[in-house]
């Protein structure tokens, strides 16, 4: 019998016609990506995407939009398979265009803050390559927001 899936969130931040994005300051390797994390025992998806994103970019005014479905990822290294929910949120004020944020509850364990530095980059076609699995749903967003077929 297989173990259940990891139950995770992710949130794809916009402002306008932009999308939040980071890179993990100490670890490059890991990749550009948006607000994820590991759900908290009994955690809805949609709170668990609002904390995340909040919890990683220090970004308050944040407004959930929608649910833009769920994908499950299995990591190349094999182990437990990710069961991905996608929401989109928007951001209510005006944010700076890049920032450092220190993380200080990592859901993934780990010690002390972690420092992500933010950015926003531009849909549909401004964004860069995203860690494994964080664009699976960036097609539905641009479509959401008008911006498919550009």
């Amino acid at each position: 019998m297989s173990e259940a899936p990891v139950e995770k969130a992710l949130a794809y931040v916009t402002h306008g016609e932009r999308l939040l994005v980071f890179r993990h300051v100490l670890a490059p390797e890991a990749g550009i990506q948006v607000p994820a994390g590991t759900l908290r025992d009994g955690e809805d998806p949609a709170e668990g995407a609002l904390r995340e994103a909040q919890e990683e970019t220090g970004l308050l005014g944040l407004r959930l939009e929608a649910w833009l479905g769920t994908r499950d990822y299995v990591p190349p290294t094999g182990g437990r398979v990710n069961r991905r929910h996608f929401f989109h949120l928007v951001c209510l004020h005006r944010p700076p265009e890049r920032w450092r944020h220190d993380e200080v509850f990592a859901s993934e364990g780990g010690e002390g803050p972690i420092p992500f530095e933010c950015f926003w980059v531009p849909l549909p076609d401004g964004v860069p390559a995203l860690a494994p699995g964080h664009d699976a749903l960036l097609e539905a967003l641009c479509a959401r927001l008008g911006l498919a077929g550009r």
